[in-house]
């Protein structure tokens, strides 16, 4: 093929148009395309904040999710520390005999024993309604995934928000009738770990965000969050109870109907069909209806066997893991600990939310995307996992309200690993793989999740009578957990986990030299395989 003439001067509208045709032809995929269409600027490296906040919010998708993330967070927030109250009170009346006043209205000194079983109920419950939805999203996220990678994103989320309704509709029944167990809230809360709706919403942000806009974009998702949550807790200080289950209830129907009407399909066609035909050339022959019913329930299995691919997602596997013993027992268990141990009420979780919201949004929209540009995705995760020690530490050895605030507030640092390795597991697959790797590692971390509030309610029962450090020693094995996923962090290839690091320029720079103003592409092409 003969060479063919490019305008000279490779910053022209003609050079810029014929450079993303031709790699758009290469990729056959109309979202390669629409990522190339992401502003240019001097020192590519680099962009600013602006540019960055000006692309998201006009790029379809991303700005419907951080809408729904905040009315999940608003709604879910609002009842995080309305749940301990209601449900201890109602296992120690229907389990414990528990006549009178709600029993956190009675000073902790006075309590009655079933009061205190009840509390014990509840954490159980709450230990093992995690771990049975976390084990049906270990089951079922890399499948989704890989669904959505076939299927598209919308429909596999708006399944996982109608889900997602049913534990909010059961915490009002619970509190209408008197004689209603709360396993039916644990059930229904547990039945929606069949679709992990995070899982999906990151792979919908990375069918058109550009890689080096994946972490600091993940990150905004994580302030969408972390704004709800801050807000959340202060309605329990003005409403009943039951008026804020009722009004996170009505927040979680307006958000899927909000989903329902202007939630777009991130998935380009050519990207869908790029997957169903890679899944269709993995798939064996089936010479039977017992070989289909066999792949179609080993296929699960089979798809988070990406985990196992090379060194780089080995590792991620192993953070995620980590992580999600300790973030997840932290959540389900640090609200029981700090009302039952150091006499929490309804203001003081107002408080602490509110702290780590504000913080939150501060982490995700101010330092999460120039500390990753100066250091790199691997540092910024081993900076996370260090300041997880630390806030673990600190809530273990906490004796008043004081030491917990300030632990709360380094805690949303924390937080950064979220989005860095999300967008690390996003920036190494193909686009045809987003919502089968992100589903896989949601797999993964969902299984620590499940394990995590078990291991760490099985220390505090061997502890809790004065063993170790006190009851406070399951969060200090959560900080020994986090040092060790520093130690793995640490050990991540740099060049496959920074989104600037300066891999492969020699071969990319030869591509297309527009200085020459000559290229030959099929020598390229023939060259590239």
């Amino acid at each position: 093929m003969p060479p063919q003439q490019l305008d000279k001067g490779g910053g022209s509208p003609v050079a810029h148009d014929r450079r993303r045709d031709f790699i758009t032809h290469l990729s056959m995929d109309e979202g390669s395309s629409r990522l190339l269409d992401a502003p240019e600027h001097d020192g590519a490296d680099n962009p600013s904040m602006k540019e960055f906040l000006l692309h998201f919010v006009q790029t379809s998708g991303p700005p419907q999710i951080i809408a729904l993330c905040l009315l999940i967070a608003l709604a879910l927030g609002s009842t995080v520390g309305v749940v301990p109250a209601i449900v201890e009170d109602r296992y120690a009346r229907l389990h414990h005999g528990h006549v009178g006043a709600p029993c956190l209205e009675i000073p902790q000194d006075e309590r009655p024993v079933a009061c205190l079983r009840g509390n014990e109920d509840a954490q159980n419950a709450a230990a093992f309604a995690s771990a049975l939805s976390n084990i049906l999203t270990f089951t079922t996220s890399s499948l989704m995934g890989s669904i959505s990678d076939e299927r598209g994103r919308r429909g596999i989320m708006l399944l996982g928000m109608g889900l997602g309704l049913m534990a909010p509709l059961n915490l009002v029944l619970l509190q209408l009738f008197e004689d209603v167990d709360p396993f039916y809230y644990y059930a229904s809360h547990a039945l929606s770990g069949v679709v992990s709706w995070m899982a999906v919403a990151l792979s919908a942000i990375s069918d058109v965000m550009p890689p080096m806009w994946r972490a600091p974009s993940f990150g905004l998702v994580l302030a969408g969050f972390s704004m709800g949550f801050a807000l959340s807790p202060i309605l329990a200080v003005f409403l009943s109870h039951l008026g804020v289950s009722i009004f996170a209830l009505s927040i979680l129907v307006g958000g899927f109907t909000f989903a329902c009407l202007f939630m777009p399909e991130t998935l380009s066609p050519g990207a869908s069909e790029r997957a169903r035909a890679k899944r269709l050339a993995e798939r064996p022959r089936m010479d039977s209806q017992m070989d289909v019913i066999k792949y179609n329930l080993l296929r699960p299995a089979r798809e988070l066997l990406i985990l196992n691919r090379n060194k780089l997602f080995r590792l991620l596997s192993t953070l995620a893991f980590f992580s999600g013993i300790v973030s997840t027992a932290d959540h389900t268990l640090f609200i029981y600990y700090v009302e039952e141990n150091l006499s929490f009420d309804d203001k003081d979780i107002a408080k602490i939310f509110l702290i780590i919201g504000v913080m939150g949004m501060f982490v995700q929209t101010v330092v999460l995307k120039p500390l990753n540009s100066r250091i790199g995705e691997r540092r910024v995760i081993m900076v996370a996992f260090f300041v997880g020690a630390i806030h673990n530490y600190l809530y273990g050895v906490a004796k008043d309200k004081r030491t917990i605030f300030l632990s709360a507030t380094i805690a949303s640092l924390t937080g950064m690993s979220f989005p860095t390795i999300s967008a690390i597991k996003a920036n190494n697959v193909e686009e045809s793989e987003q919502g089968r790797i992100q589903g896989a590692l949601y797999s993964l971390s969902a299984l620590a999740s499940a394990l995590g509030p078990l291991s760490l309610r099985y220390v505090y029962h061997k502890t809790k009578d004065g063993g170790g450090f006190g009851k406070g020693t399951m969060f200090i094995f959560g900080a020994g957990l986090y040092l060790i996923a520093v130690v793995c962090a640490w050990l991540l290839p740099e060049e496959q986990a920074n989104s600037n690091f300066k891999r492969d320029e020699k071969k990319r720079s030869s591509l297309v030299d527009f200085d020459r103003g000559k290229v030959d592409y099929g020598a390229l092409i023939q060259e590239e395989a």
